[in-house]
């Protein structure tokens, strides 16, 4: 069972006087006394049995089965809501198939040494919950302690697990969250800005922290996200397009992205807070409580996976306070710029291009995904039937008509497009994953383009726009319960029964997949949208490489000094980092993100660097995808290394044993048949290893960086 309260808790009154005082950037002297950014916490207790902080009362056997029922779908509970969250989130970031090494190598039943010792996997404990915000109500960051029975206030331990891509709070449950309960350590989680801010303009509806839904006008400060509109505005544009969502990460007009430290510092302090409030000891005036657990006496990691990871390390390159100790992390965004002297190195081939940022990266994927994946040379791709035959030969035609490729047949201009995307910097072992990660990049363009340049959804940036469409691609709106499900369901993207729209096609509004570019006449995945999110990017006209004018331009610098915003700096402060990286990923391209990283720190840092790079052989972004034919046979689950890297930096932080040498690993596939690949076992997967044999060292010296073949 779950007891439920609202906390005022210890020293408000002293707390009022850290007025102005809030963020990482100085966090309360006394970590007692409630940091000034918090406002109203709830706390929830957990049995352990009849619901956890792990599982949500699901367990192994409820989180590895289909979703659980609501009892009233359209009035779900803020329980059912939780629950489903929980459920959600947890396989987003694992395969949950046994085969795949859900509940042998990983899940709630295997302990982080490897073993089926946990049963069920429930842990009690107590979960607090609050918003992080300036007083505005438009920052509303979640923030969110979990604390287990097991935790020991003599040896106590926080870890960090800020939300991966653009989930809610529980984004990052099933991987540092997994990893930090059963470790008995507080488990400190950001929805990092994004989460899950869903407006409903036409009928004004908005989450709560908690996953209601409610009016907008009458939640006020205390909604997650409310798109900032006057009367007028929000009227206009209903009328305008109609039945149309805002939502929070791209919307929020505030490029989230570049606070994604400091919102993981602010959950650390919120831990202490939480810790200081459970187990401190009391005063002699018997009204406040002693800072018990201090940094100075705690162990701190910071951890998550892709953009979770990225926020753990820019936590751990803004931490002027000491709050962390160490950090590891798994396939994370890392947007740094590379210095043009430093150069990285695949065996004797050097990279083309190294240090792209993300929105770069994105765009360029965008334009050239969908063709390529016509390539004779990837027939075999996973999910190939995600990209439509017809449609991406509209691209390829479109992308030569636009002077993007030269070659004039469609099977030459298929495999430019590939040569294009490994120019790009993806490596050759991402070849056949591009297919299945196109239609992810179509909706993230204009989704990150908003982001990054501050835009109100009354823009209509690039003539796209979010609502929810039909199989056929036609705008409808959401059922009662679609929307009351919001909360679990959907993944702080257009998800959830929500569509990307484009606003400019021929024959009007529709989902952008079915729509057709004005400038070819033909359906082409929107050829121009994809053009205009590229030269936001770039500062020119793709097509013609002259420089934008006008309000293109305008947009475009607005973009880019949001991309310049979330650059990191490659200065991790002297902390001990491990970050595990698959070769494979197609998203978040090793060369743009953990080997650049690896590169910048080390000339950064030099000596001092404490950083362990760990590149995984046929590993790549989405262990979900594992289960699928294709899949399955050819990749190992990176999140097998994520645990590992865990385990060894808090053996390193505890016992100071030493941390791993960079290195590749080479895992072993699964093979047979596609859809029916054998079980895993520890073979596929061997460890990281104390000491890699020379060809399997990763290296940085004379400003390059090698990476074995």
């Amino acid at each position: 069972m779950a007891t439920r309260t609202t906390l005022g808790l210890t020293s408000v009154i002293a707390a009022g006087l850290l007025a102005g005082c809030g963020g990482s950037d100085d966090p309360p002297e006394d970590l007692n006394l409630k940091p000034s950014y918090l406002g109203t916490i709830q706390k929830a207790t957990y049995d352990g049995v009849s619901n956890d902080l792990l599982t949500a009362g699901l367990g192994r056997a409820g989180l590895q089965a289909a979703a659980p029922a609501f009892a009233d779908p359209a009035n779900p509970t803020i329980a059912e809501l939780r629950r489903n969250a929980i459920h959600s989130n947890y396989r987003a970031l694992v395969d949950p198939s046994t085969n795949g090494g859900f509940g042998t190598l990983y899940g709630p039943n295997i302990d982080n040494a490897g073993n089926a010792t946990l049963g069920e996997g429930k842990i009690a404990g107590d979960e607090y919950i609050a918003y992080a915000d300036d007083g505005t109500g438009q920052v509303n960051v979640t923030l969110m302690v979990q604390i287990p029975a097991g935790f020991d206030k003599a040896n106590p331990c926080i870890v960090t697990a800020t939300s991966s891509g653009s989930r809610g709070v529980y984004g990052a449950i099933g991987t540092a969250g997994d990893w930090g309960l059963k470790q008995n350590c507080a488990v400190a989680y950001s929805d990092k800005g994004s989460g899950m801010g869903f407006h409903n303009l036409q009928s004004n509806t908005i989450n709560m922290m908690n996953g209601e839904r409610a009016n907008a006008v009458a939640a006020g400060k205390n909604s997650s996200f409310t798109a900032n509109l006057t009367a007028a505005e929000l009227a206009a544009f209903n009328a305008a397009t109609p039945n149309r969502f805002a939502i929070k990460q791209a919307h929020s007009q505030q490029n989230s992205e570049k606070d994604w430290g400091k919102y993981t510092l602010q959950a650390v302090e919120f831990a202490f807070y939480a810790l200081n409030e459970k187990f401190g000891d009391v005063a002699r005036n018997g009204t406040s409580r002693l800072n018990t657990i201090t940094p100075a006496k705690t162990l701190v990691i910071a951890s998550s996976a892709s953009n979770g990871g990225g926020a753990a390390i820019l936590a751990a390159e803004q931490d002027t306070k000491g709050l962390i100790d160490g950090v590891a992390v798994s396939e994370p965004v890392t947007e740094v710029a590379l210095n043009p002297a430093l150069t990285i190195k695949r065996g004797n081939t050097t990279v083309s291009r190294a240090g792209l940022g993300l929105y770069d990266t994105i765009t360029i994927g965008n334009l050239y995904q969908a063709c390529a994946a016509l390539s004779s040379s990837l027939t075999a791709s996973p999910l190939l039937a995600a990209v439509s035959p017809t449609l991406a030969a509209n691209r390829c035609a479109s992308l030569k008509a636009k002077n993007l490729l030269t070659s004039t047949t469609l099977a030459a201009q298929a495999d430019e497009s590939l040569q294009k995307l490994r120019e790009a910097g993806y490596e050759s072992d991402s070849d056949l994953l591009h297919a299945s990660h196109f239609g992810t990049y179509q909706i993230l363009a204009p989704f990150y383009a908003n982001m990054y340049g501050k835009f109100s959804v009354k823009d209509n940036l690039c003539g796209y726009s979010f609502a929810p469409v039909t199989a056929t691609g036609a705008l409808t709106t959401l059922t009662a319960t679609q929307e009351a499900q919001l909360f679990a369901a959907a993944n702080g993207t257009p998800s959830g029964g929500l569509g990307l729209i484009n606003n400019n096609s021929i024959g009007g509004p529709i989902g952008d997949s079915f729509s057709v570019s004005p400038s070819t006449n033909v359906a082409d995945y929107n050829i121009d949208g994809a053009i205009c999110l590229r030269n936001l990017a770039t500062g020119t006209d793709v097509t013609t490489g002259q420089p934008l004018t006008g309000q293109a331009l305008i947009n475009s610098q607005r973009v880019r000094a949001g991309m310049a915003e979330v650059l990191r700096s490659g200065n991790l402060r002297g902390k001990p980092a491990i970050i595990v990286h698959g070769r494979n990923d197609a998203l978040i391209p090793v060369n743009h993100n953990s080997r650049a990283y690896f590169t910048a720190n080390k000339a950064a840092e030099g000596a001092a660097s404490k950083l362990s790079y760990i590149e995984i052989t046929n590993a790549n972004h989405f262990d979900a995808f594992l289960g699928f034919p294709g899949y399955d046979t050819r990749l190992i689950p990176i999140h097998r290394y994520h645990i590992q890297a865990m385990n060894m930096m808090y053996a390193h932080l505890k016992a100071g044993a030493a941390l791993p040498p960079s290195q590749v690993v080479r895992t072993v596939p699964r093979g047979g048949t596609a859809g029916a690949a054998p079980a895993i076992t520890a073979a596929n997967v061997p460890p990281i290893q104390a000491a890699p044999i020379a060809t399997n060292q990763i290296t940085f010296a004379n400003n390059t960086t090698t990476i074995p073949e």
